[in-house]
């Protein structure tokens, strides 16, 4: 018996008024004459060996009592309370031999019948047995029958026994759960079934003559089943089993209609004994017939007291039944809410992750389940979806598709409870992914919810891989014990800084995080189409290198010749290495990395090494041991097209030199530059050739491109200096190298807009700046916008190509940002909208190159989920219209509204791409969006699409380090960074992406990865191209001066198509438009008017359209300079560029053709790993000077 012991202290014992008795012998000790010896016997013995013990009593005279409390009465009733209904384990065994007693007193019932035989006579026990069988002809009922049975004395014996120790067991349960109401225990159903199938027998013992009295044993089933119930809820009460109410009332069910069948079948046979004497198998046939409503008639109850029974039963399953079922029903629909359990067998002999959301969307689903399911080994694997919230209409129509139900599994409940967490079977889970509500206003609030999943996986499941998405970066270090943590701010704000220095960066790692065939776009008749389709494919993948056909054979050889050798015989990009005794992932670790067997190697290709075959070449046998790649994609790698001669002129590297940084181009060799002869490029080097290669301090002012005395009007030059910056807005932050002020500037100087004693600019014409401004659009000033500013003033860009940054915030920024941000040169902030033009130019929009407009978090409160973007949307069209050059980087909530960036109705061109794009949906791509010209030319971004690099990093552990890598949010010592160069005129001479890739390696040790291309784009056939063409041509018949004069006045170039796919600001102006049905009347009826009612209807048509709608811009643009007090110069210089398309290349073939004005992706080797070995070792130099990150710019060697 549980019980508590208290003692109470001696300054207790002192406080009471009582005073305490003599103490005995026993209380010498402080122990109580009224515990028991045993006790008493334990306690002397522990004072013995302590004489000590008890010394610290005040008053010697008070002894200390030590008194016994108990936790339950310590009486005879509640101790057999305790075992017969309160312990859990002991009533259990309890109901179930009573259960098992039921059970067996039917099954005595069912022997009885099978042995009776009316015909040998019926009566009492020891009197004369009549025979009445000569009394069944009649019509009366003979009750004989009915009342007496013929009971042997052994079956007598057993049942009188059962019914005794049912009794006893009875009336002992009545006595323990008396609470005041003997009544109410009396009437119950369970206690008169028991009385009626247990006092009779017990009477027969006394009075011998009823022994062979009928006793409606049967009845016992429902007993049965009540004990049944019984013991199932004691059972789960036992197992801790909670989620048993769908199974409890399927066992009801079931044992119901069993007991309705049971009673009916035995009830009827027994009063057919005074009738046609049905034996047990017709009266269960006929019950089964009757209940089913099939009713044949074949057997039926000829006497009244039979037929009476068949309508009490069949009423009693009319009502006792549809209560069932609805029940059960209605338990059913809640557990389809709810989506009931996994089961336990299947989690032990399946796989299955567990997918933790708030709230689950269409798209979410979908992203996951497309991205999921699209590696091979994870085919088998099941999902859980664990919700707290009801399944979506939408969710729950894609569920019941059988290609999601047979593998999906919704269950409604929290991650936070061990109960939810047991259902889902979380600890047998592969991974679980908590993926966090973006489409919460505060989303601080929604960070805290993921936390807390987090942590309550990892407490309830250790083992379980945890991968978590995270949204605000001062959030992440609370989980990072996750094994895979993505950071959503962190990503999106490092993402659109790249995408201000290297085009379109956000698509670049967008197509390589999904998973893509490369099919997408081959069947479009559009060149550009089947090729950015077919290389969206590459993907990247690892290999150890000894088990590598593709690098097997480098062993020994420098990374850089590895790389480059690689595509030029496979067609695959090596981009990175891990060594076996360090897991840091190195990018490009250039050519003084010398390969070995155990690294990791990691590359981008169409498909993985293992999914490849290799044919042999009969012609290259001959030669060498060549292989030709041959791929699962459509179109195979033209090995043989590759041209790149090596070795046709010796190259001298001994001569080289750290070239000057404002180089731009690729150097034209001298020897082959005038000539008939092909140029040559030099051979990528097995070794790097450290002995001739210059040390470069790259750390050191004189190896920075600075700016001298020189400069522009002699201005004072402000001195950076490159270091850690010392303030962090967040914890876990990853320190980068960056261009420092000397000293922090004050908060007051930071304020754009507004001078003070510092200086007094109060715009940005004022400052004077030499670059092109970035302006960023955000709600406020959070601190993953600390992650915008560090890659644009990363240590390996130029000081002198560095771009002011203008933060253009909704709300003013906390002082703990500014702090972190005031050491950083050219950084600046003010506070105003995107939908203020006044905002939009003092901030310098005029000087910028690139507007970052940032997705609000106050616009997640719309009613409608896909209107959160609306008024992103409507404001950059808008800038669109009023900034034609400018480049805007927009962010999106949802990727589905990508279309809307651009729009244009009548647009034939973006009408066949959103065809495009629906086929390709429907062709099963994950990758439906991508020909938007918006997303392909890297200006529409939407964070939901990364939600595929946590997904991926399931089977791809490595992708979210190097996409952080590339991203620059980490900088691991002796890893490369991406940057981009362009090509120019001058470098044209290479021809091919195979010669440049042989050219990079061999100078500047750079791995190119794919290419930005930028191409004009002509309109297709169709009739709104047809009206202009002709209303084009007939203006140009007309001798008209003045609308000559306006058409140079604006700049319309009628020898040039338009570009259809353009944004909205490339509509032609209203003259244009309204002279199109002119024309067109002019040229059908030129014969029929004369020439001066062709002119006087010219001359009205300009007078009336004179003012276009880009003139009317034109001027509010220019009247609101004015009124604040800028120059318009600017503005005036402003052109419409926007008739090109651009897209994205990843890993092109060799053979690609290189185009005028193509940027070139590339990883660049980290110049202070150079550094660094220069401690150890003094043959160490630098081959390649660090240089500027600039697109148009980029360093290498002189040949």
């Amino acid at each position: 018996m549980a019980r508590a012991k208290l003692k109470n202290s001696p300054s207790e014992s002192n406080s009471h008024v009582k005073t305490v008795p003599p103490a005995t012998t026993e209380d010498v000790h402080g122990v109580s004459p009224l515990l028991p010896s045993r006790r008493m016997g334990s306690m002397g013995s522990d004072v013995g060996q302590r004489p000590h013990a008890e010394d610290f009593s005040v008053d010697s005279s008070f002894s200390q009592v030590q008194v016994e409390f108990y936790v339950n009465e310590n009486t005879f009733k509640e101790r057999l309370k305790l075992f017969f209904i309160k312990n859990q384990r002991s009533s259990l065994r309890i109901r179930l031999f009573n259960f098992s007693l039921k059970l067996l007193t039917c099954l005595l019932y069912i022997v009885r019948v099978l042995l009776d035989n009316p015909e040998e006579g019926i009566g009492c026990w020891e009197c004369e047995k009549q025979n009445y069988t000569a009394f069944n002809q009649s019509t009366n009922i003979n009750w004989s029958h009915i009342f007496w049975v013929d009971r042997k004395t052994p079956l007598w014996a057993v049942q009188v026994s059962i019914a005794l120790i049912s009794f006893l067991e009875t009336m002992l349960l009545i006595y323990l759960s008396y609470k005041g109401n003997i009544w109410e225990q009396i009437f119950r159903i369970s206690f008169i079934l028991e009385m009626i199938n247990t006092v009779p027998f017990i009477i027969t013992i006394f009075w011998p003559p009823l022994r062979n009295l009928f006793i409606p044993v049967f009845l016992n089933c429902w007993l049965a089943k009540y004990a049944l119930e019984n013991m199932i809820n004691d059972l789960h009460r036992a197992i801790q089993r909670t989620q048993s109410a769908m199974f409890n009332q399927v066992l009801i069910l079931i044992c119901t209609l069993l007991c309705l069948v049971f009673t009916g079948t035995c009830g009827i046979q027994h009063l057919e004994r005074a009738g046609e004497k049905l034996s047990l198998f017709k009266s269960f046939y006929f019950c089964i017939v009757t209940f089913s409503t099939v009713g044949y008639g074949d057997v039926t109850p000829k006497i009244w007291p039979s037929q009476l029974l068949v309508v009490i039963m069949i009423c009693v399953a009319l009502v006792v039944l549809p209560l069932q079922f609805e029940e059960l029903v209605y338990l059913w629909m809640e557990r389809q809410k709810s989506g009931g359990n996994y089961s336990r067998h299947r989690a032990q002999t399946e796989k299955h992750v567990v997918l933790c959301v708030s709230s689950l969307k269409i798209d979410l689903l979908m992203d996951f389940l497309n991205e999921f399911y699209a590696h091979p080994r994870l085919q088998d694997y099941y999902v859980v979806i664990l919700c707290p919230t009801e399944m979506d209409i939408q969710v729950r129509r894609v569920l019941q598709i059988p290609l999601w139900s047979q593998r999906v599994i919704y269950l409604q409940g929290s991650a936070l409870k061990d109960q939810d967490l047991m259902r889902a079977k979380m600890d047998n889970g592969e991974a679980c992914f908590i993926l966090s509500s973006r489409n919460e206003v505060d989303r601080t609030a929604a960070d805290h919810q993921t936390i807390l999943r987090a942590w309550a996986v990892k407490d309830f499941a250790p083992n379980c891989p945890l991968y978590v998405q995270i949204l605000k970066p001062e959030n992440k270090f609370h989980v990072k014990f996750a094994d895979h943590v993505v950071c959503e701010e962190e990503c999106k704000y490092a993402m659109l800084a790249l995408n201000c220095v290297c085009p379109a960066t956000s698509t670049l790692i967008t197509l390589l995080v999904h998973t893509s065939r490369g099919q997408e776009g081959q069947e479009s008749p559009e060149q550009w189409q089947r090729m950015y389709g077919r290389c969206s494919g590459n993907e990247v993948y690892h290999i150890r290198m000894g088990d590598s056909k593709f690098f097997m054979e480098y062993e020994g050889k420098s990374f850089t010749y590895a790389a480059f050798h690689a595509h030029k015989k496979y067609g695959v990009c090596l981009i990175g290495i891990r060594r076996e005794e360090n897991k840091s992932i190195l990018l490009n670790p250039g050519p003084r990395h010398i390969m070995a067997a155990s690294d990791t190697c990691f590359y981008i290709n169409i498909t993985k090494e293992e999914n490849s075959a290799f044919i042999f070449k009969q012609e290259e046998k001959q030669k060498k041991k060549g292989f030709a790649g041959s791929y699962d994609g459509p179109s195979r790698l033209p090995v043989h097209s590759i041209i790149a001669s090596m070795g046709t002129v010796a190259m001298d590297l001994q001569n080289t030199e750290c070239r000057p940084a404002n180089s731009s181009k690729l150097a034209l060799p001298a020897e082959n530059g005038s000539g008939t002869r092909r140029p040559s490029i030099a051979p990528v080097l097995e070794l790097a050739d450290t002995s001739s290669l210059l040390p470069c301090d790259l750390l050191s002012d004189q190896s920075e491109d600075e700016m001298t005395q020189s400069d522009e009007e002699g201005s004072a030059v402000v001195e950076y200096v490159k270091g850690y910056p010392p303030n962090s807005p967040y914890i876990g932050s990853s320190p980068t190298l960056c261009h420092l002020l000397p000293e922090k500037a004050p908060f007051c100087c930071l304020r754009l807009d507004k001078g003070c004693k510092h200086n007094s600019f109060e715009d940005a014409k004022a400052y004077g700046f030499k670059n092109k401004l970035i302006i960023v659009s955000a709600e406020t000033a959070g601190n993953g916008l600390y992650n915008f500013i560090v890659p644009l003033r990363a240590y390996y860009r130029s000081r002198k190509e560095l771009n002011p940054i203008v933060l253009l915030l909704d709300n003013k920024p906390e002082h703990h940002f500014l702090e972190a941000i005031c050491c950083f040169p050219m950084v600046y902030y003010m506070e105003g909208t995107i939908d203020n033009l006044d905002s939009l130019l003092q901030c310098g929009i005029i000087y910028a190159d690139n507007l970052v407009v940032v997705d609000k978090e106050s616009t997640m409160s719309a009613e409608e989920d896909y209107m959160a973007d609306a008024k992103t949307i409507v404001n950059v069209q808008t800038m669109f219209r009023l900034f034609p050059s400018l480049s805007i980087i927009t962010e999106l909530t949802h990727p589905s509204n990508m279309r809307f960036m651009q729009f244009r109705a009548k647009d034939s061109y973006s009408l066949a791409l959103s065809k495009l794009e629906k086929r390709e949906r429907e062709n099963g791509s994950n990758l439906a969006f991508m020909f938007r010209l918006p997303f392909a030319a890297g200006r529409v971004f939407s964070i939901s699409m990364l939600d595929t690099l946590l997904y991926q990093s399931f089977v791809k552990d490595y992708m979210i380090t190097i996409t952080r890598l590339l991203l620059g949010l980490d900088t691991t010592p002796g890893s490369g960074y991406l940057c981009a160069m362009k090509i120019t005129e001058d470098d044209l001479w290479i021809r091919t992406y195979g010669r440049l890739f042989q050219k990079l390696c061999s100078s500047s040790a750079e791995i190119p990865i794919g290419i930005y291309r930028t191409e004009s784009h002509m309109f297709a056939t169709s009739e709104p191209h047809d009206i202009r063409a002709q209303s084009q041509i007939s203006i140009n018949v007309e001798d008209c001066e003045d609308t000559k004069d306006v058409k140079e006045h604006w700049g319309i170039k009628t020898s040039h198509h338009r570009n259809s796919c353009s944004s909205d600001q490339s509509e032609h102006p209203l003259l244009r438009r309204k002279s199109m049905q002119w024309a067109r009347r002019l040229s059908r009826k030129g014969n029929k008017h004369s020439s001066k009612t062709a002119e006087w209807i010219s001359q009205q048509r300009l007078s009336l359209y004179r003012r276009s709608e880009r003139q009317e811009l034109s001027e509010l643009v220019k009247n609101r300079m004015k009124h604040l007090g800028l120059p318009t110069t600017g503005y005036d210089e402003m052109n419409d560029h926007q008739n090109t398309l651009s897209y994205v290349l990843i890993n092109p073939p060799p053979d690609t053709r290189l185009e005028l004005n193509d940027i070139v992706y590339l990883i660049r080797s980290d110049p202070l790993a150079h550094v660094a070995n220069d401690g150890h070792s003094r043959k160490s130099s630098c081959s390649n000077k660090l240089g500027s990150g600039n697109p148009e710019t980029r360093d290498e060697t002189q040949l």
